[in-house]
């Protein structure tokens, strides 16, 4: 069913790790395993919402710049509607970020900046939940220390995306601790906020469940401190960049949430389509078509099932759908473009959302903090 623009066209699903011997909260009770945390695969059930309480969400973001469509599309359309229903807190991964790029920070500032625009201009609403920067806590990194004592090396070395990136990431040296350790400070993030769920796509799940592992090695040392998060499982449409690949800043095949109307309808008049569809009269394949990927996103329905007839008889052209295509994307991007525009006019009310968010979440760190402390008898 289609709706107006940017109004959200799939719910997410609520799913979770499914955690062996779970008690009567969904949490998991098991005793930590000194063997992998990856050495059974992983199954999900379904988690359903509470009718009398608001539960707790975190998830954070690398700042890299301004956020594409992907972006809006994976995780900024799903983080908007889940501040509709649970204690919301997302924070701005500036430490993160370092664990690749740390021979490289001029633009981190910038960056933040850019990110927390784009997380406002789509509808994220600093009064419903809390936006903060890693960095201006030092409670994470205290808390990051704990748990690497406790943290098998074993445990991190056998994280799928550790040797992903370690084989794909070739222009810069990933061989240090702070990339080994990336997902104990991920636990951290997590931890410190006592967040029932995270919202991830499929290939983060493992990480959910090592920051399960590590509370449940805590908790066992030091009494139980911390619950176990589950994952929130968000289905991401498939959304390719201009040049058929997925859509990445580093591709330079990326739509940007701020690109203006001409912008969107440049990028969109250069994308591949069907390499088949070598003339006007050929009939063409939409399913393997990166610009039939975003009708399905953007435009209505009944223009979704035109595109899908007349590009099979030849009826419309790849330059006319590119068009008709790129008209949509644009309605689509108008309200973000005009929420946009305040924050892009006087940059400080961005950072006194994250100022005042960072605020808040301080006060929750170190309640969080004088706990793990005294059950460290470390006061």
């Amino acid at each position: 069913m289609k709706v107006a623009p940017f109004a959200f066209r799939q719910t997410y699903a609520t799913m979770a790790v499914e955690a062996n011997s779970a008690g009567p909260e969904g949490r998991d009770r098991r005793e930590p395993s000194t063997s992998t945390v990856f050495s059974e695969k992983h199954r999900a059930k379904r988690v359903t919402q509470p009718t009398n309480q608001r539960r707790r969400v975190l998830s954070g973001m690398r700042p890299t710049g301004k956020l594409h469509l992907g972006h809006l599309v994976g995780a900024l359309e799903n983080w908007v509607q889940l501040q509709e229903k649970y204690e919301s807190y997302h924070f701005v991964a500036d430490w993160h970020a370092l664990t690749t790029d740390y021979a490289g920070t001029s633009e981190l500032r910038t960056n933040v900046q850019e990110m927390v625009t784009d997380w406002l201009a789509v509808g994220l609403d600093p009064k419903k939940a809390t936006f903060f920067e890693q960095s201006k806590l030092p409670e994470h990194a205290e808390l990051h220390l704990l748990f690497s004592m406790v943290t098998p090396l074993g445990w991190l070395e056998r994280v799928p995306t550790y040797k992903e990136q370690l084989d794909n990431i070739r222009d810069r040296d990933l061989h240090t601790y702070g990339f080994l350790g990336y997902p104990v400070l991920q636990a951290a993030d997590i931890l410190m906020y006592k967040a029932d769920f995270v919202p991830v796509g499929e290939d983060q799940v493992p990480h959910v469940e090592l920051t399960r592992e590590i509370a449940r090695r805590f908790n066992t040392y030091y009494g139980r401190v911390f619950p176990e998060p589950q994952a929130l499982l968000t289905p991401t449409p498939k959304l390719p960049g201009t040049d058929g690949r997925k859509m990445s800043k580093s591709y330079n095949n990326a739509i940007f949430l701020s690109d203006p109307p001409e912008v969107v309808a440049a990028k969109t008049a250069e994308m591949f389509t069907d390499p088949a569809r070598k003339r006007r009269t050929d009939p063409g394949n939409p399913d393997i078509c990166p610009v039939f990927d975003h009708h399905k996103i953007f435009s209505p329905q009944a223009v979704v099932d035109r595109v899908n007839h007349e590009c099979r008889t030849a009826e419309i052209g790849c330059v006319e759908c590119k068009r008709l295509m790129a008209d949509h994307l644009n309605k689509s991007l108008t309200p973000i473009r005009e929420r946009r525009r305040p924050y892009e006019q006087n940059p400080r009310l961005v950072w006194d959302v994250l100022d005042e968010g960072t605020r808040k979440a301080r006060i929750f760190a170190q309640a969080t903090m004088a706990e793990v402390r005294a059950a460290v008898k470390l006061i």
